[in-house]
């Protein structure tokens, strides 16, 4: 008898954990897990979340890379009727503590000591900067050593918590998850300033997941490397979801590093390697890539970016890749349209292929709202089951993303063939894409505008041939202030993530405007 189709997580892990059995699930480092004992890892740590007082219905934040201890944190906690927050590695304490004080995460996961820093330090001292606290966060686990001191749970201990009565009441939440229930909640910048909660149901997660799966042709003999970080959709849903659904095996790197990654495409023999193109212009200059066996390599998903034929050509040719894909999506809506295996490099190079089942995608003039002609310019609207649920607590920008016929407004500019491939020529707002990642310019301004000195400030995104785009601030200085470079990257670093920090600062006199007062930020990124 042929099981239904998975709509929840928990229903695709429990799929998957009685379809595959004893096949690898995940892969990190001298680590291994198969699905069976996937499963189990799950299940116990989120009677161990139970157990420590996690409620249906409660968020729990993951902040933390690419890991086998993610993978586990993530999917125990929708197994415990939760719902998931996944917070960027680069942010920094005040941006997190945002993040918990506003979905009232009551437990969080943190990978204390990542890249040298000290995230519980951070995470504390931000809380209490405004004397606010966090009032609604009651459980801290640290991935590696705990400190019963001070309360801090060690993730390798929660497994040791589980009973037979958190344990039934976790299978009991796991079966009673609905595919309505939110599954996730995933931070993505805005244009205002401050960022916004996308909140997706279990159906939307799990949906995309399988699209995405299902177009690419991943199978349960793929052996699939995620650089793509786990916080970001591209690695949470296109990545672990994808492997629930298709039974792949999961190799997670913590960070993008040239060296392993060609060790691993080598010795683990990876048939599967998604990314922004940074990815692999930086593997072709590597010089180890010769000495590399590349003919596992089978798939390969890029975007984020504009991608030359000449790069598609080249992963094919060089790396080895059967298929090279484009797709196009946003946190709001993770999959909309994707090329498809066989589609003729100059189509993958120059579009983001065609709508994926379930997705309608349309042209709109965006002074009189009429639909475009194939060909014709607007703005890129989505519409269809895989838009998310709405912002967090906040209608009016939902409204606002959302039309009442359900149409997404994306605001990006692009346009469509007859065939319905759809082409990004440009963004309606000043949102940039440094190395993959969605950087917009009113953050860093803001933060910008809290430092003595300066008057107002600009900031746009610049071409760069291997991060693809890269920030260049523009500063208007008070007359009487002399203000540095070093000055400004020194204040930004402290406040906004690695990714935000523009790469170069530029003094200017004032700032130049059109009749409305708006800044023309075209004129500045054809500065000099």
């Amino acid at each position: 008898m042929t099981q239904p189709r998975p709509t929840t997580l928990p229903q695709a892990l429990l799929h998957a954990a009685e379809r595959h059995g004893d096949r690898p699930a995940v892969v990190d480092g001298d680590r291994s897990r198969s699905w069976a004992a996937l499963r189990d890892d799950v299940r116990r740590t989120a009677a161990a979340y139970v157990r420590l007082g996690l409620a249906p219905g409660d968020r729990v934040a993951i902040w933390a890379p690419n890991s086998l201890e993610w993978v586990v944190a993530a999917l125990a906690v929708s197994h415990a009727g939760a719902a998931l927050v996944p917070i960027n590695t680069r942010y920094k304490g005040h941006e997190v503590v945002d993040v918990l004080r506003r979905t009232g995460a009551t437990l969080v996961v943190v990978a204390d000591g990542f890249l040298g820093r000290s995230q519980l330090d951070e995470l504390s001292a931000a809380a209490d900067d405004d004397g606010t606290g966090l009032p609604d966060l009651r459980v801290v686990v640290r991935i590696g050593h705990g400190d019963p001191a001070t309360g801090v749970h060690a993730f390798d201990d929660l497994a040791a918590l589980a009973d037979d009565a958190s344990l039934t009441e976790t299978d009991r939440r796991a079966a009673a998850v609905d595919a309505d229930d939110v599954a996730d909640i995933l931070f993505t910048s805005g244009t205002t300033g401050r960022s916004k909660g996308v909140v997706s149901a279990h159906r939307q997660t799990v949906e995309a997941a399988r699209l995405w799966g299902s177009t690419c042709g991943v199978t349960e003999e793929d052996r699939y490397l995620v650089v793509n970080p786990f916080f970001h959709s591209f690695g949470y849903k296109a990545g672990i979801v994808v492997a629930l659904l298709s039974g792949c095996c999961l190799y997670p790197q913590a960070t993008f590093d040239v060296d392993e990654t060609l060790r691993l495409i080598g010795e683990e023999r990876i048939t599967v390697l998604p990314g922004a193109p940074t990815i692999f212009t930086s593997l072709f200059a590597s010089p180890g890539l010769a000495s590399i066996d590349r003919s596992s390599l089978r798939i390969a998903v890029t975007g984020a970016a504009s991608v030359p034929v000449a790069l598609v050509e080249r992963m094919q040719a060089e790396l080895g890749f059967d298929h090279v894909l484009t797709a196009f999506g946003m946190t709001e809506c993770v999959v909309a349209t994707m090329c498809r295996p066989g589609d003729p490099d100059a189509l993958v190079a120059s579009t983001c292929g065609a709508p994926v089942p379930g997705v309608e995608v349309r042209i709109v003039d965006p002074e009189t709202g009429a639909v475009v002609d194939p060909g014709d310019e607007g703005e890129v609207q989505f519409r269809g089951d895989m838009v998310m649920v709405g912002y967090l607590d906040d209608e009016e920008a939902t409204a606002q993303a959302i039309d009442r016929d359900g149409w997404l407004h994306t605001g990006d500019v692009g346009r469509v063939d007859e065939q319905d491939h759809l082409t990004i020529t440009d963004r309606l707002k000043d949102m940039y894409i440094s190395g993959g990642f969605n950087v917009y310019p009113a953050e860093v301004e803001q933060a910008l505008a809290r430092l003595d000195g300066v008057v107002e400030s600009a900031v746009v995104g610049m071409p760069d041939e291997r991060m693809g785009e890269v920030g260049r601030a523009f500063v208007v200085r008070t007359s009487d202030e002399a203000l540095g470079a070093d000055e400004v990257t020194s204040f930004l670093r402290e406040r906004v993530a690695n990714f935000k920090m523009p790469r170069d600062v530029v003094f200017i006199d004032q700032l130049p405007r059109n009749a409305a007062g708006k800044v023309l930020k075209d004129e500045l990124r054809s500065k000099p």
